[in-house]
C-alpha cells in the first residue's frame, strides 16, 4: 500500500473519493453542464505517486489542483492540496460514449499529495493556489465551491462507508491545462494569510 505523509509519520489511504465539477469556472471551460447531483468517482491507493509525469502509456496528462481532505473517525480531521492528474482525450472520448472515467482518472501515478497537515480550528476560509514555472495558474477557495466540504463529506457517507486515512479530493477551480515535460509545480494552502501546507514537483 502506498503512503502519504502527515504532520507526524504516514498513512496509507484505502481509496481516494472524488468530486467532480465542484467550481462553476472550471464547468464552464471544460464546455460541462452542472450536474443535477454531485459528482463522486474514486482513485485506487495505486494511484498515489511522489513522482509528477507528464504522460502515461504514451497519453498526454492534465493536472488539477484540488484541496484535499483526510478522514479520521468519520470527520474531515486533516488537509493538503493535491493534484488529479488526467488523461483528457480519453476523457472525453469515455464522457461522448457514457462510460465510466477509471481508465483516464484512476491510473497509476493519478494522484499526488503535499503533507496532510490537521484542520485550523474555526470556519477559516481555505485557499488554493497552483504555480507552474512560477505563474499562477490555478487559484480557489472553500467558498467558491458549488459543494462544501461539510456536504460533500454528508453526500458521501450517505452511501459509502469512509475508513480512517481515506482521502477526499474535494474538485478543481478554472485554470487546468497539459503538464509538460520540465514544468516546474508549486501548490499551496493557505487560511487566510498563514500557509497549511505546500508542495512542488518537476515534471517528468
Amino acid at each position: 500500500m502506498v503512503k502519504v505523509k502527515m504532520t507526524e509519520g504516514e498513512i496509507a489511504p484505502a481509496k481516494i473519493v472524488c468530486v467532480g465539477r465542484n467550481y462553476v469556472a472550471h464547468i464552464e471551460e471544460l464546455g460541462n453542464e452542472v450536474a443535477e447531483e454531485m459528482v463522486v468517482f474514486c482513485k485506487p491507493n495505486s494511484s498515489i505517486a511522489p513522482v509528477l509525469c507528464s504522460s502515461h502509456a504514451g497519453q498526454q496528462l492534465h493536472y488539477e489542483t484540488e484541496i484535499c481532505y483526510m478522514v479520521q473517525g468519520g470527520q474531515f480531521a486533516a488537509v493538503a492540496c493535491g493534484l488529479d492528474l488526467t488523461k483528457r482525450e480519453l476523457q472525453s472520448g469515455l464522457k461522448k460514449k457514457g462510460l465510466p472515467w477509471e481508465r483516464a482518472k484512476a491510473f497509476d501515478g493519478s494522484a499526488l499529495f503535499s503533507p496532510f497537515v490537521p484542520i485550523p480550528d474555526g470556519e477559516s476560509e481555505l485557499t488554493l493556489e497552483l504555480y507552474v514555472n512560477g505563474e499562477l495558474r490555478q487559484h480557489g477557495t472553500t467558498s467558491m465551491m458549488i459543494y462544501s466540504p461539510r456536504i460533500i463529506l454528508q453526500e458521501i457517507c450517505s452511501f459509502m462507508t469512509l475508513d480512517d486515512g481515506d482521502i477526499v479530493m474535494t474538485g478543481t477551480p478554472a485554470g487546468v491545462g497539459q503538464v509538460l515535460s520540465g514544468d516546474q509545480f508549486k501548490a499551496r494552502l493557505l487560511a487566510g494569510e498563514k500557509l497549511l501546507t505546500e508542495a512542488s514537483w518537476k515534471a517528468v
